[in-house]
């Protein structure tokens, strides 16, 4: 059994940064794929990034490639997500996934956090 903890959220204004982690107990993350989505309210859940257990694959969606990037320290069991140039329209409830199938940019992972909230101001 894997859980996963997500930190990181708050509130920022738009066009500042923040770095969400997703810390995960057991050593069998380390041969998961991780995938970050969010739901804004009212909307459903949408994937943002994802990566290998390696790290040698990395997916985005076209919404944020380019701001957001995505990497794993295995040695520490924690996933992180930067998050760069922030948008109003960023504004959601983050959530960490991971599991043994590739499914990568669909929401079909083992495992879930409870979500972190990033809040982007105007």
């Amino acid at each position: 059994q894997v859980q996963l903890v997500e930190s990181g959220g708050g509130l920022v204004q738009a066009g500042g940064s923040l770095r969400l982690s997703c810390a995960a107990s057991g050593r069998a993350f380390r041969s998961y794929s991780v995938g970050w989505f969010r739901q804004a309210p009212g909307k459903e859940r949408e994937f943002v990034a994802a990566i290998t257990w390696s790290g040698g694959s990395i997916y985005y969606a076209d919404s944020v490639k380019g701001r957001f990037t995505i990497s794993r320290d295995n040695a520490k069991n924690t996933v992180y997500l930067q998050m760069n140039s922030l948008k109003p329209e960023d504004t959601a409830v983050y959530y960490c996934s991971a599991g043994p199938r590739s499914v990568m940019t669909r929401p079909e992972y083992d495992y879930w956090g409870q979500g972190t909230q990033v809040t982007v101001s105007s």
